[in-house]
């Protein structure tokens, strides 16, 4: 037996993932734009600090060369103001030393700087050993012209300096800073601004019907994305050419059959007295059967044509639902005799729904009917009008076989028809009724009976407006 452990998954696909490009356009652009001024910002930045770091440095050593050559202007009798570590270090005072031609230390206005006179005159760099604050920039004055004329040498610390660079970068730049967040805020704006465009066609998109696409307007589209747009209702052509193409086809077909179908019909019901009794009646009743299926199913294709037709606006008006529904029953009760089955009709409120009429009865007409094909003969269908959950609900009830739960995701799918159900049905009611529904602000809900076999398809109704 093979015990050999199973590999951990691998974290380079995770990484990968987590520092993908964005796939959004805006969130691309704020990256980028946010990128390039945050980099712009740093550059001016350290250029400014540099800039004004020489622009310090040879002011301040323009003011020590002018300190040195005031006290090494030939008066050996200048005496350096004594100053303290706070004038030094935090206001940059210069410190003078003053010096004898043996080397030797005469004066100083500091003289806890351990400094010795440079060897070379001008400016340099000193480190004087302390733990802290250690540089200094010194300068050193040429030797004069007498042999006894002391030297004069002056030193600045170098932190102040670093210091009054920082400082004067630091208030420069203050302004970058503070526009900085509103740039960007700008930038936010413009993006949003110019992706709005592209959000008001992904709504139009969004609000296209299947069943009658529109072109989408060129008007607020930029100039980018205008060829997309462009090409997107070329083939939105396209599609309801095909649609066309298709439902002409299935009315022609369904127009071209009917009165085909109806001779055929007709005929038959001639010839039912010349059939012998026995098993010729029989094979007569199973043809019957079949041609008023294939009459069933041509109504249905047409109905369904003319739902997937482009509406046009269709007259709404207060209807009655208790009236309608004793309508739809009367005109099924040929059916309902026909296999035996016992309809009842009970109606506890009275709700008006605005809606076409046409639409309404296609809804109904197509549970009913659907309702008394599935019960079995010497059954029994009830239709209730009646207030569930708040609002007003028809519901359709039957003591069929019902619908497996397998099935009942697709029993609204054209030509779908549950396996092992009897035939005569088309496959097409509950689509029709479905689509009826849907275009008028009503919902149908099919479910199993609780009480025993059977189907229950619930219609809510919407309120009436207003």
């Amino acid at each position: 037996m093979n015990t050999t452990a199973a590999p951990a998954p691998s974290a380079e696909p995770i990484v990968r993932k987590a520092l993908r490009r964005p796939r959004s356009v805006r969130t691309q652009l704020l990256l980028w734009l946010i990128t390039l001024h945050l980099a712009a910002a740093v550059l001016t930045g350290w250029f400014t600090f540099i800039a004004y770091g020489h622009l310090v440095h040879n002011a301040l050593d323009d003011q020590m060369r002018l300190v040195a050559e005031s006290y090494g202007g030939g008066d050996s009798q200048k005496t350096p103001r004594p100053l303290d570590a706070d004038e030094i270090f935090e206001h940059g005072a210069i410190v003078v030393q003053i010096w004898n031609t043996d080397g030797t230390l005469r004066a100083t206005s500091w003289p806890l700087l351990p400094v010795a006179l440079q060897p070379r005159p001008g400016f340099s760099d000193v480190d004087a050993g302390t733990r802290s604050r250690a540089n200094w920039r010194a300068y050193t004055v040429e030797p004069g012209t007498r042999a006894d004329q002391p030297r004069v040498q002056v030193l600045q610390n170098e932190d102040y300096r670093k210091r009054r660079v920082l400082k004067r970068a630091l208030l420069e730049g203050l302004p970058i800073a503070v526009l900085l967040p509103l740039t960007l805020l700008i930038l936010w704006l413009i993006v949003s601004a110019a992706s709005r465009s592209l959000r008001a066609v992904a709504r139009d998109v969004a609000s296209q019907d299947e069943r009658s696409p529109t072109e989408l307007s060129l008007a607020r589209v930029p100039d980018e994305i205008a060829p997309l747009v462009t090409a997107f209702n070329n083939l939105l052509s396209r599609v309801r050419s095909a649609f066309a193409t298709q439902r002409r086809f299935v009315q022609d077909a369904a127009h071209e059959l009917r009165t085909p179908m109806a001779a055929i019909g007709l005929q038959i019901e001639n010839l039912r007295a010349h059939v012998p009794a026995g098993e010729a009646t029989d094979r007569f009743n199973q043809l019957e059967a079949g041609v008023t299926r294939a009459q069933h199913l041509i109504e249905q294709l047409l109905s369904l044509s003319r739902q997937d037709a482009p509406q046009r606006a269709m007259a709404r008006e207060a209807i009655d639902i208790e009236v309608l529904l004793r309508e739809s029953v009367s005109q099924l009760m040929v059916l309902a005799d026909a296999r035996r089955v016992d309809v009842g009709f009970e109606g506890s409120i009275t709700p008006v729904v605005s809606a076409p009429a046409a639409e309404l009865r296609s809804v109904f007409d197509n549970l009913i009917d659907n309702a008394l094909r599935y019960a079995p003969e010497g059954g029994v269908v009830d239709v209730r009008l009646h207030e569930a959950e708040g609002h007003a609900v028809v519901d359709v009830l039957d003591n069929g076989p019902g619908i497996p739960e397998s099935a009942m995701g697709r029993v609204f799918d054209r030509f779908f028809r549950v396996p092992g159900a009897a035939a005569g049905g088309s496959g097409l009611g509950l689509a029709i009724a479905r689509t009826a529904a849907e275009r008028n602000g009503m919902r149908i809900e099919l479910r199993n009976r609780d009480d025993g076999p059977g189907l229950m398809a619930r219609v809510h109704l919407p309120p009436l407006p207003g």
